[in-house]
C-alpha cells in the first residue's frame, strides 16, 4: 500500500518578501518522512483571502493532508481561519473552549484577554482543536486540512500534537555517495541505474567545497532497505 500523501502551504507576505526565512517546510518534511507521510508538493501565497482559498482547494482535492503555517495570530492580516472557513463553506467565530484555553493562560500571565488576542480564538464550524504547549492558542483541523502557527517553535509543537492522529506508512531508506565529479561525467551512468531500479528514486545534488574541488551527492531511496543498499553498491561501483 503507497504511503499517505502530504503538501504544505506557507502563508504569509513576510515569507514572500524575504524578510523572514521558511524553515517550516524543512522542518515538516523530516516529520512526515519518519512516520512514512510523503511530502509531495510545497507552496507559498501571500495575505490574500482568494489566493489561499485557491491553493487550499487545489492541495486538499489532490493529498491526504495538507499542513498550512501562518496567519492565525491577533492581527488584522491573520485571515488563515478566515480563508479555511471560506474553502469549506462553513462559518467562523470564537469558539468556547478555545476562548477557555486563551483566558487561562492570559489569567496566568497577569496579561489581559483582549479583542485581539480574542482573534486566536477563532475557529471554522466543526474543527478539532490542535494543541499549543508553547503558547497557548490553539491550531485547528478541518477535513484534511491542518491549521498551524508560522512561529518555527510553535508550528513545531503543533506539528507533534498532530502527527499521532494520523496515520502514516513505511518511511523511507535512503544511502549517499559522495562522487567528486561533475553532473555532466554523471548523468549517463546514473540514469542508467535509474532504469535499473524503477522502484527506487535517484538525485544528484551538486557541491562545491571551500578549496574549489566540487561533485555532487548522489542519493538513493525507497521503502525497500535491501533494495537501497543494493543499489547503493552498484552506485558505487559505477562510480568507483
Amino acid at each position: 500500500m503507497p504511503n499517505p500523501t502530504a503538501a504544505m502551504l506557507v502563508i504569509g507576505d513576510e515569507i514572500l518578501s524575504g524578510r523572514t526565512r521558511d524553515g517550516n517546510t524543512h522542518h515538516l518534511a523530516g516529520r512526515l518522512g519518519d512516520s512514512g507521510i510523503d511530502l509531495r508538493e510545497a507552496r507559498t501565497v501571500p495575505d490574500e483571502q482568494p489566493r489561499i482559498v485557491e491553493a487550499l482547494n487545489a492541495l486538499r482535492g489532490a493529498y491526504d493532508h495538507v499542513f498550512t503555517s501562518g496567519g492565525i495570530g491577533p492581527t488584522h492580516d491573520d485571515i488563515t481561519a478566515d480563508a479555511v472557513g471560506a474553502a469549506f463553506g462553513v462559518p467562523v467565530d470564537v469558539r468556547d473552549d478555545a476562548r477557555t484555553i486563551l483566558a487561562a493562560h492570559y489569567a496566568s500571565t497577569g496579561k489581559e484577554l483582549n479583542e485581539a488576542r480574542l482573534r486566536m480564538a477563532r475557529v471554522p464550524e466543526g474543527a478539532t482543536l490542535i494543541d499549543n504547549p508553547v503558547s497557548a492558542a490553539p491550531g485547528f483541523t478541518v477535513g484534511n486540512v491542518h491549521v498551524m502557527a508560522g512561529v518555527p517553535a510553535i508550528f513545531a509543537a503543533m506539528v507533534e500534537s498532530v502527527l499521532p492522529t494520523l496515520q502514516g506508512g513505511t518511511p523511507p531508506v535512503s544511502a549517499s555517495v559522495r562522487v567528486e565529479r561533475g553532473e555532466g561525467d554523471l548523468a549517463g551512468p546514473l540514469g542508467e541505474l535509474a532504469a535499473r531500479y524503477p522502484d527506487l528514486s535517484f538525485g544528484s545534488y551538486p557541491f562545491q567545497d571551500a578549496d574549489g574541488r566540487h561533485g555532487a551527492n548522489l542519493v538513493v531511496r525507497g521503502a525497500d532497505g535491501a533494495r537501497v543498499a543494493e543499489a547503493e553498491a552498484a552506485l558505487r561501483a559505477a562510480f568507483a
